[in-house]
């Protein structure tokens, strides 16, 4: 069994979904599951996903969920494959409004240092990268430098 979102009817396997559902859609704005969850769990900041769940269920309609169950969720409870798929799939359910601005760009920004971290991973074994990202021009070799592609001053 699983349950409904008492703000926004959005389907969660379980109360620990549910709980992770709410906290992070009040968390990015959406004032309508902000203001259920202080009336209903006012120190819902400070709980885990457990506690919040164990709080927030016997508010939601239980609901059978044979998707979730047929799917066989590959990750552990309470994790959802990633952030940004728990999200594109919350915002694309009826009744759903836009991200605020200012979320969408803390997102972006996550996005981005997440592939930055990523890639300074993948290159921390590399002895051939350069020393200085800044420079514009490179030796050929004989000592002659040989000035790149790149204008050094792009805004012009």
């Amino acid at each position: 069994m699983g349950y409904a979102c008492p703000v926004c009817d959005t389907e969660e396997a379980d109360a620990v979904h549910l709980a992770n559902h709410l906290a992070i859609t009040a968390s990015l704005g959406r004032e309508n599951h902000r203001e259920w969850l202080e009336e209903h769990a006012p120190d819902w900041g400070d709980c885990t996903p457990e506690e919040l769940g164990e709080r927030v269920t016997p508010h939601a309609r239980e609901i059978d969920t044979p998707e979730f169950e047929e799917a066989g969720h590959n990750h552990d409870p309470g994790r959802p494959d990633s952030l940004e798929d728990g999200l594109a799939r919350q915002s694309s359910q009826p009744g759903r409004g836009s991200m605020t601005t200012e979320a969408e760009n803390v997102l972006q920004e996550a996005a981005e240092l997440t592939r930055e971290m990523q890639t300074a991973g993948e290159s921390d074994g590399d002895d051939e990268s350069p020393s200085n990202a800044d420079d514009v021009g490179d030796d050929n070799g004989d000592g002659d430098r040989v000035e790149s592609d790149i204008d050094e001053n792009e805004n012009a």
